[in-house]
């Protein structure tokens, strides 16, 4: 059911956005930075937790997920840290994830190289 649950929810995140695409003039940009923060409200408010452990994987690998992270990372940081935790904590917390991102972005450029017209 774990599968279930991830399957159904992460296509229904997906479908959301993609018909967000399609009937607003809104830039993909400026719909990431909207899921990123929409995810980071509905942690603030208590939202998120109890939808991601519903949701597995369906919860936490979109970019709703991303924003859960930050957000848990700023908090735990400014409990322990005050006020600079604000600055600490994201980074902190999604440190390894970025990281990942940027490496395998980079030896797939490296593999994957795109055919130049000319």
């Amino acid at each position: 059911m774990d599968y279930f649950n991830a399957f159904w929810t992460g296509g229904l995140i997906c479908a959301l956005v993609q018909i967000l695409l399609d009937r607003t003039k809104l830039m993909p940009g400026r719909i990431m930075v909207l899921l990123v923060c929409t995810g980071s409200v509905l942690s603030a408010v208590g939202i998120y937790q109890p939808f991601a452990e519903f949701a597995g994987a369906g919860a936490s690998v979109p970019l709703l997920g991303f924003g859960n992270i930050l957000w848990k990372g700023m908090k735990e940081s400014i409990d322990k840290n005050g006020l600079i935790g604000l600055f600490m904590g994201g980074f902190t917390a999604c440190a390894v994830g970025v990281s990942a991102a940027l490496i395998f972005s980079y030896l797939a450029s490296l593999i994957f190289k795109p055919k130049m017209k000319g």
